[in-house]
């Protein structure tokens, strides 16, 4: 490769590592993807996302959306569970004093939703309340990012210890309430190939072809483990988790930084564009059901009141004890605004809730764009006001 092209490929890594670059790309997609499903081309689009492939010679036969949502979408747990980790070790959750606002913002940030889901959407839907719990973080520190220049770095800080341990919340509910057809032989397989794949990647390796096998080999034992989980009937998306959480912290986070321009610009842009493919009812809002309004209302609405009456509550307590009171006041707001986009993690939610109903599932997909849009603008204008006055302070 010649120089000015490997300048060009660098360049356009570093594009697609950007938070920036994540959240334009997964409103776009999505945008996209709702737009071309209401088009001419919306039925082919549809009908393609339900076509089947087959890997000879395996018992492997999902529609092409299950590729990307099964297969894909492990790639980018796998990469949420790396950053876990390292907050959980080195980064802003090292502690407990540190972790325990965030995480009292995060367990009522997923309570508050989830009670709104219910009372709106009422017993017969109420298998949908895990939808509107969780946040993305890609989208969430995305919007940070476009808008928010100059923005207090405890602000930023807060979110993603906030985000992170919402994402573990969401991952033990895919993990338990979406298992099907558990088959135990098939999970202890996964189990073996995820302790083997933990083991080489322990291993040093110093010379070039080394270094170059013991990729193989990873690569072929988290594949065994993926397909394993597959067949175990637990998400596969946990696959990626458990491969993130277990991979030796250096390793894993080399892994992390070379797979995430991949993320960013294929991955969770094809997620959300085959999840958008969604057609608008003819009768306007009228046609929509009460799934759509609870998420919709819960997105925003839940986590603006979960997280800011839990951050208030505790911080009263942890002034009176001394201890670390995280964000608070308008700051806190502008936090529990942001996450409230859930996108990325409630659509995957959506689909396994309502994986039997694809009209519900349509629904759902509206009300997570709809309360994703709502959090997105209230969430941005908070930002931006908030790094406009950061930034007046800091010049004065």
């Amino acid at each position: 490769m010649t120089e000015p092209a490997a300048r060009k490929r660098r360049s356009l890594a570093t594009v697609f590592r950007s938070e920036r670059y994540s959240a334009i790309s997964l409103l776009g997609a999505a945008i996209l993807g709702l737009a071309l499903a209401n088009s001419v081309a919306g039925p082919g689009l549809i009908a393609l996302m339900n076509q089947h492939i087959v890997i000879p010679g395996t018992t492997f036969d999902l529609s092409v959306e299950h590729w990307i949502t099964d297969g894909l979408l492990a790639i980018f747990f796998f990469i949420i569970a790396v950053e876990l980790r390292h907050e959980l070790t080195r980064g802003e959750l090292n502690t407990f004093s540190r972790a325990l606002a965030p995480a009292v913002g995060a367990v009522a940030g997923v309570a508050v939703p989830a009670t709104v889901y219910l009372l709106i959407a009422g017993p017969e839907f109420a298998r949908g309340w895990p939808i509107p719990v969780a946040t993305d973080i890609a989208f969430a520190l995305g919007l940070i990012a476009l808008v928010g220049r100059g923005l207090p770095a405890s602000i930023r800080v807060f979110l993603l210890a906030l985000a992170v341990i919402d994402d573990l919340i969401a991952i033990l509910l895919i993990a338990v309430l979406f298992a099907k057809g558990f088959d135990p032989i098939a999970l202890v397989a996964a189990i073996g190939s995820i302790a083997i794949f933990m083991g080489v990647g322990c291993l040093r390796a110093t010379r070039p072809s080394t270094r170059a096998l013991r990729t193989f080999v990873l690569i072929v034992l988290a594949l065994s483990a993926w397909s394993a989980m597959v067949s175990s009937g637990i998400h596969a998306t946990i696959a990626g988790v458990a491969l993130g959480l277990v991979l030796r912290p250096k390793l894993a986070e080399k892994a992390a930084h070379a797979l995430l321009p991949t993320v960013n610009a294929a991955v969770l842009p094809l997620f959300a564009f085959a999840s958008s493919l969604v057609i608008l009812p003819s009768g306007g809002v009228s046609a929509l059901g009460p799934v759509f309004f609870a998420i919709a209302i819960a997105l925003p609405l839940g986590k603006i009141v979960g997280i800011t009456l839990a951050g208030w509550a505790f911080g009263r307590v942890a002034r009176k004890m001394g201890a670390s009171a995280g964000v608070r006041g308008a700051d806190l707001v502008t936090v529990s605004a942001v996450a409230g986009i859930g996108f990325t993690v409630s659509l995957l939610m959506n689909q396994l809730a309502f994986a039997d109903d694809p009209a519900l599932q349509d629904q759902g997909v509206l009300g997570v764009l709809a309360g994703s849009a709502v959090s997105i603008v209230i969430g941005g204008v908070l930002v931006a006001i908030r790094a406009r006055r950061a930034r007046a302070n800091s010049r004065g």
